[in-house]
């Protein structure tokens, strides 16, 4: 048996809820699990989030940290994690984003341990951020570039970022998406939604563009939009949803969390909105390609890379109206055929773990 140890840092746990990197490790455990891999893995969790605190979650040991996954506790919180994982003999560490990359010139001195580090989607450049914000996660950046023995980056745009600002090279691992199709569908429809519908889903906020999305459908009152996310989380969403909570055609969703409920509501799209440009290979996109339907996206460099130029492309409301009023159905089957044979060959959880645990194994 291998005496190797493996850690994975920075998320909130395993098994996760909702969020990028979260999916990422529970998945990376279930392909460490599924692949009956020797070496011992651990998986670092947000103690409060978790109110039972089981000891293992499939082939993978959890250990707690008293800190806050998210937010300004973030940097304490991988510190912490990193530095446990070193005193426990990790030996190889997988760090999910920047946060704790500030004390990884103290543990390159003390440690042995490979780092391999998720450098996440130029947190830096969000424009949720203050000046001070950036100026750390810059600097955290930075140091995740030049302190660890491998970087992954999700999207090849931000492969081109690194290398141009730091003249290194990134290993390019996306994210994968199968899992959207795991859970059957709920029985019972989602109540109050059309029959047909165009859908947006992700977090509301201004780099995602979802005030352009909400005005170009407004305008187009024979198109439905259901839009899920989480709307009351900040004054943005509040305004948002205010403005146009009573639109006919708009149909304005909290987040759906239950994967059943979710997959119900993803079926009934014939056709996906996406506004991100910010953050890489975002997880909602390569989800909703395994659904085989139309995506609509915005043009910039992550999503282009992530669709391979597959995808149709809208930067304005009116590019947007331009390019979902003059849909017609042989483009769309087309364009959805595109999407989804592009998620069969790049975003399964399979071809995943085997890249990332390839990498891990590096010596």
């Amino acid at each position: 048996m291998s005496s190797r140890r493996y850690a994975i840092v920075g998320t909130v746990g395993v098994p996760g809820t909702y969020g990028g990197f979260e999916t990422l490790a529970e998945n990376l455990v279930r392909y460490h699990a599924a692949q009956c891999r020797a070496e011992v893995l651990a998986v670092y969790c947000e103690a409060a989030a978790y109110p039972d605190r089981p000891a293992r979650f499939l082939s993978a040991e959890l250990r707690y940290v008293p800190l806050k996954a998210n937010g300004v506790q973030s940097i304490p919180y991988d510190i912490w994690s990193l530095c446990h994982a070193v005193c426990r003999g990790t030996d190889v560490i997988l760090l999910l984003g920047v946060s704790g990359a500030l004390a990884l010139p103290l543990l390159r001195l003390v440690s042995r341990a490979r780092i391999v580090t998720n450098i996440d989607g130029i947190e830096w450049k969000r424009d949720k951020w203050s000046g001070l914000a950036k100026s750390v996660l810059r600097l955290s950046e930075r140091l995740a570039v030049r302190w660890s023995h491998a970087v992954v980056a999700d999207n090849q745009a931000i492969a081109e970022h690194v290398q141009a600002s730091y003249g290194a090279r990134c290993e390019v691992i996306a994210y994968g998406g199968d899992h959207a199709l795991a859970t059957a569908p709920a029985d019972e429809a989602v109540r109050g939604l059309p029959e047909l519908y165009a859908l947006a889903l992700c977090r509301i906020e201004p780099e995602n563009n979802v005030a352009m999305i909400l005005e170009a459908f407004a305008a187009m009152p024979d198109r439905a939009l259901v839009f899920v996310g989480n709307w009351d989380k900040s004054e943005y969403g509040r305004t948002l949803r205010a403005r146009y909570g009573d639109k006919p055609n708009l149909y304005l969703l909290d987040p759906v969390y239950e994967p059943a409920r979710l997959r119900r509501v993803r079926d009934g799209a014939w056709l996906y909105v996406h506004g991100h440009s910010a953050g890489g290979t975002n997880p909602s996109l390569v989800e909703m390609m395994q659904f085989g339907v139309p995506v609509v996206a915005h043009g910039c460099a992550f999503n282009r890379y992530s669709t391979e130029h597959g995808a149709l492309y809208f930067e304005t409301v009116a590019e947007l109206q331009a390019v979902v009023g003059g849909l017609d159905d042989d483009t769309a089957v087309a364009v959805g055929e595109r999407m989804g044979e592009i998620a069969r060959r790049r975003y399964t959880w399979a071809e995943i773990g085997r890249a990332y645990f390839a990498l891990m194994d590096k010596q």
